[in-house]
């Protein structure tokens, strides 16, 4: 057994593993993502909510991997739209969806609601999974903000771009990662699950014979 463990984050989005790599670089524990791992398997995220998906994805590729992982599932929840995008956030627009067809697509479906608060909220729920599948982990983070009338910014990704933070009066789009990494949904829920990961791979750490 390797005597430093690696913590695996379960993902392949640039975005995301940019975002969570900083979030845990302070702790000093190594983490790839599921790009290059031959092993990785693909998930199919068939839970009906974030915490199932994110539960999903972090059992099955620490079965398939032997290792520990990190997943999360985030998505944008809009009010007037019943809760839409929710857990299809990423695939919104269908097959092939990128995320300036899914922000047309938003735009396009809130038409009818001119009149409607634009409320909405980012939600992510992370799951931590030991080698052996078992989730031994998880929390959540939410931001709420609204929803723009046109795109603005060009930082992040997904509806980055239409999603205000009215505490800003900016998208997440127009606002500096810095900013993000303190306020976002899924700054919150990597932070809460922070001490879990320390508890759980810290010791795993230590190099043999070390102090």
């Amino acid at each position: 057994m390797d005597t430093i463990a690696t913590l695996v984050l379960g993902t392949t989005n640039a975005g995301k593993l940019r975002e969570l790599t900083e979030l845990l670089a302070p702790l000093g524990i190594a983490c790839c993502s599921l790009a290059g791992l031959d092993a990785a398997v693909d998930v199919e995220e068939t839970g009906d909510s974030f915490a199932a998906n994110a539960a999903l994805k972090a059992s099955q590729q620490a079965r398939a991997l032997g290792r520990w992982v990190l997943a999360e599932d985030s998505g944008l929840v809009v009010d007037a739209l019943g809760g839409a995008p929710g857990i299809y956030s990423a695939r919104f627009s269908g097959a092939g969806a990128t995320d300036e067809r899914n922000n047309a697509l938003l735009l396009e479906r809130l038409v009818p609601f001119p009149a409607a608060p634009r409320s909405a909220h980012y939600a992510c729920h992370a799951a931590l999974s030991d080698p052996n599948g078992t989730i031994v982990a998880i929390s959540s983070g939410v931001c709420g903000g609204l929803i723009a009338d046109r795109p603005a910014g060009v930082g992040g990704f997904g509806y980055d771009p239409l999603f205000i933070v009215p505490e800003y009066h900016r998208t997440f789009g127009e606002l500096s990662p810095a900013v993000k990494a303190l306020i976002s949904h899924r700054a919150r829920a990597m932070r809460a699950i922070i001490p879990a990961i320390e508890r759980w791979l810290r010791p795993h750490q230590m190099p043999a014979g070390g102090q």
